[in-house]
């Protein structure tokens, strides 16, 4: 089966895809459908998303600071917010057993708190997926849903030790000075080690390795390894670049993750009913997500789209679930629905994310009624003050315009990004630097249409997420300003759409590349040639 189920998964992501929803999506319906067919989960399968997961971790580690997890809106938040779904759940659970479904027969109060808890997690696989496609993992929204994901995997690791009766061993108190010891070792491994295919293969000595086996070695959950020895090395230089080396193989094995989800197995009419009330009482979730999180002094905006982010039940609600039924505390049907419920809200919540943007927009007058009169400090709008000419997306290509622009303009140049490590290191460096995103329209707005003595005249758009430079050309578009707009593209189709939405420059970083690097080379060594200059 093993050649029918990569082409079925290739066929039905494809479509999926063509249609504007992840792969994902497609990949979970492949599951399904073969299933139907009478294919089982085999090791290759159960192996494939183990080495998914444990990657995802890893690489989540590398991206992570531990100071972000001591937010009292990411520890507090996800803590309260556990608690509240998990008693929401439980109730809404004991409930429906007075109904005729059968599985709620001799349904207890005990059981109703253990499915409530285990829906209470959200997926970390499937809200860093959309985070990194959307470009936007060290955004406000993206490290605030990280943070509450690795707080709600932490405890997911308590209930293990505790219902599982998985007690580490006595060695795992040792952890914390071995990691001390070898942690200026694996940097320096890391700095020497250059690039290329040696330094994919320490990435996965590391996860699997002094990670995952590790931890396993002693009694803990293997994947929480993996995270651990991210975060060891996450504050190198080549944590970014170790990352990128390992996101095509994390994708890849993924598949077999949710493969795996549909294998699990087909649902009874009654089991599909129970996964679709499930799948309906999500909403609470998300409300729930929302309310708490402006509680906590986040900006509506960024509460909403966390609430998207995070509008899932999870794989580790799986875990949960099969370790209960393990250990006889649930019917084993439970399984069955719990895992229809997941798939059924990873599809509904493809294109609410994809449209996260658009959603906000929509309804942003009411939600704002529910923010408080103070704000984070990562999470405020800035004043951009007397500038004249506006560079959002501070990555390598954003720094050399913004540096470019700022030899002749100098500070009438106001360099923008949402990542706010990147804007407080750029401050310290002396550059003019911003925390604001561009997709966010209430920016525009305070902007251009409340402020009439702005003297913008140039807004360039460096972002490496194309759907954020088509979404702010938008925005910015249903505003009164006059000036230019300029914006990148990776390719022809991304240019052809920019285009069609009338900005005013278009910049192809490929093809451009090439016309720069020709002039350098003339200037440099004087031979004489003549290239074109390329201009916006």
């Amino acid at each position: 089966m093993d050649p029918v189920w990569l082409a079925i998964a290739f066929g039905l992501g494809l479509i999926v895809k063509l249609i504007g929803l992840p792969p994902l999506v497609g990949y979970l319906l492949a599951g399904f459908t073969l299933k139907y067919f009478g294919a089982e989960s085999d090791d290759l399968i159960q192996n494939i998303s183990d080495l998914g997961i444990t990657l995802l971790l890893f690489t989540i580690g590398l991206k992570l600071r531990i100071k972000d997890l001591l937010h009292r809106e990411i520890w507090g938040g996800a803590s309260i917010h556990m608690l509240l779904v998990t008693l929401l759940m439980a109730v809404i659970l004991f409930g429906l057993s007075y109904t005729s479904l059968h599985i709620f027969t001799d349904f207890t109060w005990q059981q109703a708190l253990i499915i409530g808890f285990a829906l209470s997690f959200s997926s970390t696989i499937y809200a860093v997926k959309i985070l990194e496609e959307k470009s936007e993992l060290k955004s406000a929204y993206g490290v605030l849903s990280i943070g509450i994901l690795i707080i709600q995997d932490i405890f997911a690791v308590f209930y293990i030790v505790l219902v599982a009766g998985k007690l580490p061993s006595y060695w795992a108190i040792g952890l914390p000075v071995l990691f001390v010891i070898i942690r200026p070792v694996l940097l320096l491994i890391l700095e020497k080690i250059g690039h290329g295919e040696i330094l994919i293969l320490y990435g996965f000595f590391l996860a699997f390795v002094v990670g995952a086996e590790l931890f396993k070695f002693v009694g803990l959950k293997a994947d929480l390894g993996a995270l651990v020895v991210g975060i060891l090395i996450s504050n190198h230089k080549k944590a970014k670049e170790l990352a990128d080396s390992l996101m095509s193989f994390k994708d890849i094995f993924l598949i077999g993750f949710f493969l795996s989800i549909g294998l699990i197995g087909l649902p009874s009419l009654q089991m599909l009913i129970l996964a679709l009330i499930l799948a309906v009482a999500i909403n609470f979730k998300v409300i729930l997500y929302f309310l708490v999180l402006t509680r906590f002094k986040v900006r509506a905006r960024t509460s909403v789209f966390t609430s998207l982010a995070l509008a899932n039940f999870s794989e580790f609600g799986l875990i949960v679930a099969s370790i209960a039924v393990g250990k006889g505390l649930i019917p084993s049907d439970w399984l069955v629905s719990i895992a229809i419920s997941v798939a059924i809200t990873f599809i509904i919540s493809s294109p609410l994310n994809s449209n996260a943007h658009k959603i906000y927009s929509g309804i942003r007058k009411h939600l704002k009624k529910f923010e408080t009169d103070k704000r984070l400090v990562y999470d405020k709008a800035f004043d951009i003050g007397d500038a004249e000419i506006l560079v959002f997306g501070m990555g390598k290509l954003g720094m050399a315009v913004y540096e470019q622009l700022n030899r002749t303009y100098g500070r009438k140049v106001l360099g923008l990004d949402y990542n706010y490590d990147v804007v407080q290191r750029l401050k310290k460096e002396g550059k003019n630097i911003q925390q604001d995103d561009a997709a966010d329209s209430e920016f525009w707005e305070n902007i251009f249409q409340k402020s009439k003595n702005h003297k913008v005249r140039l807004v360039m758009l460096c972002m490496n997420d194309h759907a954020s430079n088509l979404f702010s050309v938008e925005r910015l578009k249903k505003t009164p300003y006059k000036g230019n707009i300029a914006a990148i593209a990776r390719f022809e189709d991304e240019r052809q759409q920019l285009e069609k939405m009338n900005v005013d420059a278009v910049y192809d970083i490929y093809s451009e590349a090439g016309y720069g690097f020709a002039n350098h080379v003339c200037d440099q060594i004087n031979i004489g040639c003549e290239v074109k200059k390329t201009i916006w």
